[in-house]
Formats: structure tokens, sequence, C-alpha cells
């Protein structure tokens, strides 16, 4: 098959997009030209000629001779409104943006199949690791029991330094604000959007359920400090924010976004700082992991050359699980075994334990080990961070 000629127009300049002009211009195998490039900041040095940029995004989406939009900005918003735009001019598109992607997905396929263009997203999920592309070609017709895993960077390198270095989140959270691991507003990565984000677009691929992100449960690393870290040292453990999808039933699954306890025996135990990790578990494939770059300019301009290499051949998802129907619910009517660290019996009173099997009384702080639903903790979603709790799953079994 020999490929099409690509012409690039990219909107955005930042980590991912120099990351991805290095990638492609280091690539041997294949070529594309950048045709342009629209920024949003017209005071900004940029490394390239300014005769490289544009600052109308019109120049590129009006540009008949551009036949693939390449879109690597913040605003999700905005990138919607250029991916959507692109795709009803007929030109194919990438994207990195999991939240645009997330809060759109139905109406974004639809638009695909509609204009037949290709729409391809791999950097959205894991940077480096293409486990979307697994998803959709490898497993396409195997029987999935669960997907889980490490998906966010930014939370894993505040549990790694704390849980190495004896600090604390603060003192964390700061010093990877400094070094741009964690945006200024950090509540995307903390509370576990982002994870969940990617979570919901991984489910698509796996399961072919089309899952808003409101309805699954995401509770972050925020209220963390140092008794939980110290707890699960002793007991031989460290904390990780694994977003978890798996089967209840045949036709049903659910998934959630929690911390997580990690035996030394785990494959999820070594993935630290901004790596991320995967663990797919099928039928007959039994378990998979893999593991990568979760972060950084040349690891997500990788994953986005792969989709702009795979487009040149008019490569499409083909949403295989979706068509085959084999997954049509969704619930939360499970039971979780978890570890709560709390002050007050209200508190824990209002997590509404079925059953507790482990309890601890100390002089600053209390915690609990057992079972509740994952329902009641969704129903609790805008309170839990308001409460002085803090909440793991404990990595045995779900219930």
């Amino acid at each position: 098959m020999v490929a099409n000629k690509l012409r690039i127009g990219m909107f955005g300049y930042g980590c991912v997009g120099q990351g991805l002009d290095d990638v492609l211009n280091n690539s041997k195998g294949f070529k594309a030209d950048i045709v342009k490039i629209c920024v949003k900041d017209k005071s900004k040095e940029r490394r390239l000629d300014m005769s490289n940029f544009t600052f109308n995004k019109n120049d590129i989406l009006n540009d008949p001779s551009i036949n693939l939009v390449v879109e690597l900005i913040d605003d999700a918003d905005e990138a919607l409104n250029i991916v959507t735009t692109a795709m009803e001019k007929g030109k194919s598109v990438i994207t990195a943006n999991k939240k645009m992607i997330a809060n759109n997905h139905k109406r974004l396929i639809d638009l695909q199949e509609k204009k037949n263009v290709s729409f391809l997203y791999e950097a959205s999920a894991c940077a480096s690791i293409p486990i979307i592309r697994n998803l959709e070609e490898y497993y396409d017709n195997e029987l999935l029991f669960s997907v889980r895993g490490i998906f966010n960077g930014s939370t894993n390198y505040i549990l790694s330094q704390m849980y190495d270095n004896g600090l604390s989140f603060d003192e964390v959270l700061k010093d990877a604000q400094a070094k741009g691991y964690v945006e200024s507003d950090p509540s995307l990565d903390i509370d576990g959007y982002d994870a969940k984000f990617k979570l919901c677009i991984i489910t698509t691929h796996a399961y072919g359920l089309l899952l808003e992100p409101e309805e699954v449960f995401n509770y972050g690393i925020r209220n963390i400090n140092k008794f939980d870290i110290q707890f699960a040292k002793e007991k031989g453990f460290k904390i990780k924010l694994v977003p978890y999808v798996g089967k209840v039933e045949d036709n049903t699954i659910t998934s959630y976004v929690l911390p997580r306890f990690i035996s030394d025996d785990r494959y999820l135990y070594g993935v630290d700082n901004e790596f991320n990790g995967v663990v797919a578990e099928a039928a007959f494939a039994d378990k998979q992991f893999f593991y990568g770059k979760g972060a950084g300019g040349h690891a997500t301009g990788s994953a986005v050359l792969s989709d702009i290499s795979a487009s040149s051949y008019g490569y499409k998802y083909e949403y295989k699980k979706k068509e085959q129907k084999g997954v049509t619910g969704y619930t939360r009517d499970i039971l979780l075994e978890v570890y709560l660290r709390y002050r007050t019996e209200s508190d824990r009173k209002r997590i509404g334990f079925k059953k507790i099997t482990e309890s601890f009384v100390g002089k600053d702080y209390k915690y609990v080990i057992g079972t509740v639903s994952l329902a009641r903790l969704y129903a609790l979603r805008h309170e839990l961070l308001k409460m002085d709790v803090f909440l793991i799953t404990t990595g045995r079994e779900d219930l």
C-alpha cells in the first residue's frame, strides 16, 4: 500500500508540539510536511522561524491543500471547535486532548463516519504506550476481563516522591508544578479527572461502551498525607492512583478511579514517577502488561507520529467492540474493599460501610478497612473532598 502525501496543519507548539517536530524530523522512514502551525501568543519566542506560524486558525482550516490537522492545545472547548470544523471540511484529525474526546466521543465518532475521514488519538491515553491500537486490533475479538493501570504521570510522580523521600503532599506538589509535571491548577490531575477521561476512552475500545465521564466515579490523591504513606510502607505496599474497568457480568461492566494499595508482586509496583503502566486481563491472552513514559514531549510526540503514519494509509478506528454489542450495561452496584483514614466518627459513618474487618484508633488518626458500595461512594462524590478522610482500595479482588 502506498502512503498518501500528507500536508499537516498543526495547532499548538508547546511541549508536545515541539516533541512531535523533533521526532518527525528524525524519522528515517516517514516524511510529512508541516505546512503551518497555529499558535496563540504573538509575543512568545519560537525556536522555528516565524514564517512557519500563524495566529489565525482559518489559515489552516480553510486551506484546501492541508489534508491532516494535528491538534495539540490545552483548551478542550477550542480543541472541539478546531477538530469538528476540520472534519466537516473533509480533513483527517489527530489529537491528544483526552478531555475533549471523553466529553464528546459519540459526536466525534459519528462525524468521522459521516465525513469518511480518520480521527485518531493514541496520545490521549498513555503517551508512549500504544494501548488504544492494541485494544482496537489485538483484542478486537478477545474476551477482556479487565483493564487497569497508572494513566497519570503527574500523580504517580507525587506519590513516588512522597514514598521515596518522606515529603508531604504540598511539598511534592510545588516541586511537580515547578518542573512542569502539574499545571498551576492541579485539580485535573490530583482529583483523578485526567485519569477518568483516559479511562472512558479506553473503555470505548475495550468494551464498546461510550460512557459519559460524569457516570464514572473518580477520587484522587488530594487528601493523602504522611500517615497513609507510612501505613502502606509498614504493610509492604505502595499507593498508586489506578483507574479500573472490568466485567461484572457477561454484558455488564463497572469502572472507577481510586488510589490503590499495590504489593511488590504486582506489575504496577515498579511503575514510578512519570511512567505509566497498563494491565489487561483476558480469557485467552491471559494477563499482559504495558509500560512506558506517560508524559513528556518526545514520548507523546512519538504516539502522535504513529497516528500520522497510520493516517497516511487511511487507517481509522473501527470500534469493533461497539459494533459487536457484547457489553450493553454499566453498573456501580458492586462492593469494594477499602481503607479509610478519618478523624471523626461522623465521617466514618457517612461512608456507609457494609462490613468492617480491621480498625485502628490512634492519637491523631484512625482507620478502618472494610467493604463499601461503589454506588454509595458515587453518591458522596461531591462531599468526599470536603471531608477529612482518605480512601484507598486494598487491591484485593473486587467483590
